[in-house]
């Protein structure tokens, strides 16, 4: 039954590590197999300015065991405040890669996201003259929209218009979860991209509540019906340049997780070349793999692919991940996809 698969080493092109403890904790397990990853800005407070991002980027760099071989991309925290100026001149220093819209209250600490757009005008028109991506947590968040309609309300009341008055801005439309979010990023004109995360390849809203809650498969945007889940697993599975990897593996403890009002986010860094590789192998696919996880994120930020490689191999035993990661403040629940992943990583 042994078989082997070897590609490029992967990058994570939307991921979580937080600071403090869980930053030290949680650090290894994405720098073990990716070269690069984007980080997100959304800390308390969050990564707004250059200065920020520097003294966010040296923490993790800190962090890093010995001899790991990875690299963090910065992102900048867009804000109504944001001052253009100093979001150019990092992009120029090369200190960030991209800026990160989040809606205010889409998700984990995004209350000091942006409640109007235009606010934002002049940031957005700098960044669409640069040439500097901006990613985006494509919710919306007003109270009539239901929560598994806001990706779809938000293709069609601001990403769309916002892209018709500034068709120049590169946009990296992040955890797709929904059919229209594919359609949207695969037919739209101009310069567009979307990331998909392990946890929406793997689950749908069945997974979360049938025989239960689940609180560990709780997530913003929020998984969606089954036939999401598939428009998502042929979108990653078709090798199409538009599609890429984005784990957002976002870590909570716990104790946050398993409450009466839990975080949402999933922590899958450790795991996720085995569910792809799964994923991949059932839709007969697994020679798209690279392309996914290691070729059309370089290419959409016009990096070159890693030059090191990774290498998984198939066996009759399954991976023995661990259920809980331990940190100084309290237990870790890794991403459980609902059964034995056959697909181990090479050291």
């Amino acid at each position: 039954m042994t078989r082997t698969l070897t590609i490029r080493r992967p990058d994570d092109w939307h991921l979580h590590l937080r600071d403090g403890a869980m930053l030290q904790s949680v650090l290894p397990e994405t720098a073990r197999h990716f070269a690069r990853a984007i980080i997100m800005p959304n800390l308390v407070p969050p990564v707004v300015t250059a200065k920020d991002a520097a003294a966010y980027r040296d923490l993790i760099l800190a962090a890093l065991p010995d001899n790991a071989d990875f690299t963090p991309l910065m992102t900048l925290y867009l804000t109504e405040g944001t001052d253009p100026a100093d979001v150019a001149a990092a992009f120029a220093d090369g200190l960030i890669t991209a800026v990160k819209l989040y809606p205010a209250g889409a998700t984990t600490n995004s209350a000091s996201g942006v409640r109007d757009l235009n606010n934002a005008r002049q940031v957005l028109e700098k960044m669409a003259e640069i040439g500097l991506p901006l990613c985006i947590h494509g919710e919306v968040t007003t109270h009539e929209v239901d929560i598994f309609d806001r990706e779809q309300v938000f293709l069609e009341t601001v990403l769309d218009p916002l892209r018709r008055d500034l068709p120049e801005l590169r946009v990296t439309l992040e955890h797709i979860t929904t059919a229209h979010g594919i359609d949207y990023v695969r037919d739209a004109p101009g310069d567009i991209a979307g990331t998909i995360t392990t946890h929406h390849l793997m689950i749908n809203r069945n997974h979360m509540l049938v025989g239960g809650i689940r609180p560990h498969y709780y997530c913003l945007p929020i998984v969606k019906r089954a036939e999401h889940q598939l428009a998502l697993r042929k979108a990653a599975t078709s090798g199409h340049p538009r599609f890429f990897l984005g784990t957002d593996s976002a870590p909570h403890l716990d104790g946050a997780k398993e409450t009466a009002c839990g975080c949402a986010g999933v922590f899958s860094a450790p795991n996720t070349m085995s569910c792809l590789a799964h994923v991949f192998e059932e839709a007969a696919a697994l020679d798209q793999l690279e392309a996914f996880a290691s070729l059309n994120g370089p290419a959409r930020y016009g990096l070159a692919p890693n030059d090191a490689t990774l290498t998984l191999e198939k066996r009759a035993e399954p991976v023995d991940y661990p259920r809980k990661y331990h940190t100084p403040d309290g237990p870790l629940t890794l991403f459980d996809p609902g059964h034995p992943l056959h697909w181990h990583i090479l050291d």
